[in-house]
């Protein structure tokens, strides 16, 4: 569903997800910013189906990993910013039904996404800023739609192979992108949080995922769009 550039894909598949069911997929046509969302009905508990967020990750990390040039380093800053060469080019977020419960099956789950495509600014490509586009980060002709059409390929790849194998398969795919800390082991908890341990110590730290989707670390809501 293409939605005109002044619209949010996020909050136009939160109004019709439950009435238009999983697999809808929303998109804002715009050239600088693929941003687009997509709605999931899972079948279990809401405090173990936002797990469905790393797996709309790694697919959203694969997507971009389809088009980057030889040797661009793609990481997430956990849970949800992604980084090419260090530079801010996007990240993913996640709804539910604000009545629903812990304990039952949500109704719906709306993931979504925005990339920067096309840098709107003068900085030289090339110098990694804080925020950066895939543009400066050399991605050649890959624009939205390509990004949204690979994430969506991506998406039911990383579908699939939770059903076949399990949720593990998600976790370790998510970890191995994210940013690397030395000396220390994660590992993605039952409900999605991230338990963190440094090696040679006994204590464990627990990243709760519900309250960091809360506020998405790369969203800016004054502008409603990429902080920069």
């Amino acid at each position: 569903m293409r939605l005109r550039e002044s619209r949010d894909a996020f909050a136009h598949a939160i109004d019709i997800g439950e009435r238009r069911g999983a697999g809808t997929l929303t998109y804002v046509g715009r050239f600088d910013l693929a941003e687009f969302a997509v709605v999931l009905a899972p079948g279990e508990a809401l405090r173990t189906a936002r797990r469905a967020f790393y797996a709309g990750m790694v697919a959203l990390s694969d997507a971009l990993r389809t088009y980057a040039p030889p040797n661009k380093e793609i990481a997430i800053d956990w849970p949800d910013a992604i980084r090419v060469d260090g530079g801010l080019v996007g990240g993913g977020r996640l709804g539910w039904p604000l009545s629903a419960k812990e304990d039952d099956p949500p109704r719906w789950l709306v993931f979504g996404a925005m990339i920067r495509t096309v840098a709107m600014t003068d900085r030289e490509a090339g110098v990694h800023p804080l925020a950066s586009a895939l543009d400066q980060e050399g991605f050649g002709e890959a624009g939205a739609i390509q990004i949204m059409e690979s994430f969506a390929r991506h998406l039911m790849l990383a579908n699939d192979a939770w059903q076949v194998d399990g949720f593990n398969i998600i976790a370790r795919q998510f970890l191995s992108r994210l940013a690397r800390e030395p000396q220390t082991t994660r590992v993605i908890d039952d409900n999605g949080d991230l338990l963190v341990r440094r090696i040679g110590t006994n204590r464990t730290v627990r990243r709760d995922l519900r309250e960091a989707l809360a506020s998405p670390s790369w969203f800016d809501p004054k502008p409603g769009g990429l902080r920069v």
